[in-house]
């Protein structure tokens, strides 16, 4: 009986607890003067939601590269306010700058730095100004916490390194002001003082005297940026609109709110008491997710919701692993209780090594890219790791807790059925050959799209403008339109003439205009839409210009050099986990196969490649590597009991007929939400949540058919090979 009530104590604790994160993600907390956790202060990005949109102009003598290169250091000061910035170059001597979440342009224009504004001087003399290297020399600059040898206490630093050119100049400074002051000068106002305590002649040195590590980290920041080569003037700088329209945000809520009940409901049918249990640990991680998100000010955008998509679909697939060990388990004859501590038991080697495989992927796709692919990395991370503590500790609390409270009765956790193992692997070579007929008829459309042959086709994939660039409209009207009216009555026209579904618009608040980025088109076609807005819709002036993509050729080089490291990475944990490389093989074909049957969707279906294609893509390399690792650890098991006696073919069946329903719930609980997303959506969300749903049966199928089969193969040819020896 003391348990008993132990347990109901613990239980309306928990419950408590979770209405508490609840009352959080509502009204936030108050953490050193400013609102922390609440769901409306997440940061949203600008198809979300909008930010500031500033303009600059290049003025004076400068080159092509000096250009490029000032785009460089303006991405990274944005980057500054959040990753999912956008620059890039609008004309030829315009640049760009979109940062989301932000409402006052001004204060966005001041902290974001004018030109040429960073310098190493040892005379603040105005007239007669000694600058002995410009910021354009820094090569790095970080905050770091380093130990004082004498009395131990810690140091808040900022190390920096320059190149070449600066390093000289330095060293010749240092070695005239030893035991003087050098001013680091930003923006013409003094930022650090440091003293010359010695020579300076490998171009990396320290600056200490901070007070913190976020002093320390803005500092780093100031001298990281440097200074630009070209002379820029603001010529316009506003707050915009979301992209995707007011209703992007609260359909995505809704979709999301409406899949996770769906979810639940499907749990406690299939499952009951594990399946309840895993409810409320499905509410508690997207209590957690939502309240990080805000706590690391996050940007939360369309490839953001890509990352939580993902990791809340890893969070229930994990759940169902486990209650499906529990339900094998009582099948055994072992006793509920017994059941539960086994199943886990059992369950957790494919959860962690699932989890870790996108864990890591998430790390480097972090560390080699920028703006939305680093995004997507952020909440993926984050995701993955309230995933794993969700399911194997508070999943774990709830159903022993329940269990504890008296709901102990065996038909309240079910009993898994004997299934008759079916014969998978013989069927992998019409399997094969289908997998092989889509993705070859994938690039044969990409041909007959580039060939025109088509109408309205003249490249091998759709291009969105975040890919190739564009054109960028400026509006003004005689009246006032709202985004909805704006986005249902005039959008869709210049859609039409500009042969561009995929035409994204954004509010300019406070004013009649509106700014429309299309792809690009004959200067025919932009003067017809020009007077077709001035004609029709009453439009009073209207501007355009070319812009270039803002998923730079550096940008879509790291994410595709990234996702290469990624899978390297995941190759050698595979092999280190499973000791056997024909795991880790078949696990990366398979993983490329379901790639590329998602590329031939978007072949086959025009549909448009963007921001969210790269996300899409990464969001099926995880569901992927994820359920292949669930069927090879089932593998794993039996071949650690039966060794040299297993049948290998009838071993690799059984293991996928063993974890068969876990395939089928797992992408019924992923596509489900996704569905709703695309039933619920505008335009624009159904674009991103179609190719996702054929990844996810795609996935379905593949690993079911494929890598079991490719390891049965490779291990059919090795013990042949062994027995000719």
């Amino acid at each position: 009986m003391k348990k008993k009530t132990k347990s109901i104590v613990a239980f309306l604790v928990s419950i408590l607890i979770m209405a508490a994160f609840a009352l959080i993600l509502i009204f936030g907390v108050k953490i050193k003067g400013m609102e922390k956790g609440s769901a409306r202060n997440i940061i949203l990005g600008l198809d979300l939601k909008g930010g500031v949109s500033i303009t600059y102009e290049a003025e004076g003598d400068y080159t092509a590269e000096d250009l490029q290169d000032t785009l460089n250091k303006l991405k990274l000061r944005a980057e500054e306010f959040s990753a999912e910035s956008d620059v890039y170059m609008e004309g030829d001597n315009r640049i760009t700058v979109e940062i989301p979440g932000q409402s006052d342009a001004e204060e966005v224009l001041q902290k974001l730095g004018s030109p040429g504004s960073l310098s190493f001087v040892t005379d603040l003399n105005t007239d007669n100004e000694k600058t002995w290297v410009e910021g354009s020399h820094v090569v790095d600059a970080q905050a770091q916490v380093t130990t004082d040898e004498t009395t131990g206490q810690r140091q808040y630093v900022v190390a920096f390194e320059l190149d070449s050119e600066g390093a000289a100049a330095f060293a010749e400074a240092t070695k005239q002001f030893l035991g003087k002051i050098i001013y680091v000068v930003y923006d013409g106002k003094v930022i650090s003082n440091p003293v010359v305590n010695s020579v300076i002649s490998g171009g990396s040195g320290v600056i200490e005297g901070q007070n913190s590590f976020e002093e320390a980290d803005e500092l780093a920041s100031m001298i990281r940026i440097g200074s630009l080569k070209v002379e820029l003037k603001d010529i316009t700088h506003k707050v915009v609109g979301a992209r995707l329209g007011a209703d992007a945000v609260s359909t995505s809520l809704f979709a999301g709110i409406l899949g996770v009940l769906v979810i639940i409901v499907f749990m406690i049918l299939m499952y009951r008491i594990p399946g309840a249990a895993a409810g409320l640990a499905m509410i508690f991680y997207v209590e957690a997710t939502l309240i990080c998100l805000n706590g690391f000010d996050l940007t939360l955008t369309m490839s953001g919701i890509a990352g939580v998509i993902l990791s809340i679909g890893m969070a229930v697939d994990a759940n169902i692993i486990i209650n499906t060990r529990i339900k094998e388990e009582i099948s055994t004859g072992r006793s509920v209780e017994s059941a539960i501590d086994i199943g886990f038991k059992k369950a957790s080697s494919a959860i962690i090594d699932g989890n870790v495989t996108t864990f890591i992927a998430a790390l480097v796709l972090m560390v080699l890219t920028s703006g939305t692919i680093k995004g997507f990395a952020q909440t993926l991370a984050i995701g993955t790791v309230i995933s794993i503590f969700t399911a194997l500790v508070i999943s774990r609390f709830f159903v022993k807790t329940m269990y504890h409270m008296g709901l102990s009765k065996e038909n309240m956790y079910g009993k898994q059925k004997e299934k008759a193992t079916l014969k998978i692997i013989e069927k992998r070579i019409i399997a094969f050959a289908v997998a092989a007929a889509v993705i070859i008829a994938g690039f044969a459309g990409m041909l007959i799209n580039k060939s025109g042959s088509i109408s309205g086709r003249d490249r091998a994939l759709n291009y969105s403008v975040e890919f190739e660039g564009g054109i960028n409209y400026t509006i003004n009207f005689d009246k006032k339109y709202s985004t909805e009216e704006f986005t249902e009555t005039i959008l869709p026209v210049i859609q039409e003439m500009a042969n561009d579904a995929e035409a994204v618009a954004n509010e300019v608040v406070g004013s009649n205009e509106f700014a429309v980025k299309i792809k690009e088109v004959e200067s025919s076609t932009a003067e017809e839409i020009s007077d077709k807005l001035k004609s029709d819709f009453g439009a009073t002036e209207v501007n355009y210009d070319s812009v270039g993509s803002t998923l730079s050729g550096q940008m879509r080089r790291n994410a595709l050099i990234s996702v290469v490291v990624a899978l390297i990475f995941m190759l050698i944990y595979i092999f280190v986990r499973f000791r056997d490389f024909r795991y880790a093989f078949s696990a990366v074909i398979t993983l490329i196969i379901d790639v590329l049957i998602v590329f031939a969707f978007y072949s086959l279906s025009f549909t448009s490649v963007g921001n969210t294609f790269i996300a899409c893509m990464l969001t099926i390399l995880g569901y992927s590597i994820n359920a292949t690792i669930v069927i090879f650890d089932r593998v794993r098991e039996h071949l650690a009991v039966e060794k040299n006696k297993a049948d290998m073919l009838e071993l690799g069946n059984r293991s996928i007929t063993q974890t068969l329903s876990r395939t089928l719930y797992t992408s019924f609980t992923s596509f489900i939400t996704i569905f709703f997303l695309y039933i619920l959506g505008v335009s624009s969300l159904r674009e991103f949540a179609a190719p996702l749903m054929v990844g996810i049966i795609g996935g379905m199928l593949t690993n079911i058919f494929v890598p079991c089969s490719l390891w049965y193969m490779m291990g059919k040819k090795k013990k042949s090979e062994k027995n000719k020896k």
